[in-house]
């Protein structure tokens, strides 16, 4: 019980005397979760607002696979990427391994399925209730799903706490960085 307490003690410490070293890790993080939050989102919100309102053959089993990529082990994204950026791998030559630009790209990996299946399902819920409208406009397509991204844009809030909650908590993807 005392190693538990000296344990609690030092971290105590370190918080409140502001550690350099401590508080550069708690940057570090907190930026790389952001940028990987914010790349995610740029690539999630089109996806899931084309995926909301685009009818096509192959839909459900693209949705079924988005939808089982939420629950996609952080361990297992974190090998893949390392099996992509290790010197034998693909991406080897990029000397990415074990950089913050490995982090974000695990992280990003971790939450794209997150925001775009969120995003997906709040353009095709807007999307039954505007699509007379859109269509005598003549939105359709992605005109028409970035329409309706903009106006649930609040909605969409949700989709990117999800997302940022996820890269936050997450550290199994980011042992590479």
């Amino acid at each position: 019980m005392t190693t538990l307490t000296d344990t609690a003690l030092t971290a105590l410490h370190l918080l409140t005397e502001l550690d350099p070293v401590l508080w550069s890790i708690v940057g570090r993080s907190l930026f790389v979760s952001v940028l990987a939050t914010a790349m995610a989102c740029s690539i999630g919100v089109v996806l899931g607002a084309w995926l909301g309102v685009a009818r096509f053959t192959g839909r459900d089993a693209l949705l079924t696979v988005l939808n089982t990529l939420l629950a996609l082990p952080s361990v297992v994204v974190g090998l893949v990427v390392y099996l992509l950026l290790s010197r034998s791998g693909p991406l080897g030559s990029f000397g990415l391994l074990f950089t913050p630009t490995a982090m974000v790209i695990a992280q990003t990996l971790l939450v794209l399925p997150i925001i775009a299946a969120l995003c997906r399902q709040a353009v095709e819920d807007a999307w039954v209730e505007y699509e007379e409208q859109l269509r005598s406009l003549g939105a359709e397509g992605l005109c028409a799903a970035l329409t309706l991204v903009w106006d649930i844009r609040f909605s969409l809030v949700t989709a990117v706490l999800a997302g940022l909650g996820r890269a936050l908590a997450e550290v199994g993807a980011v042992g590479l960085g």
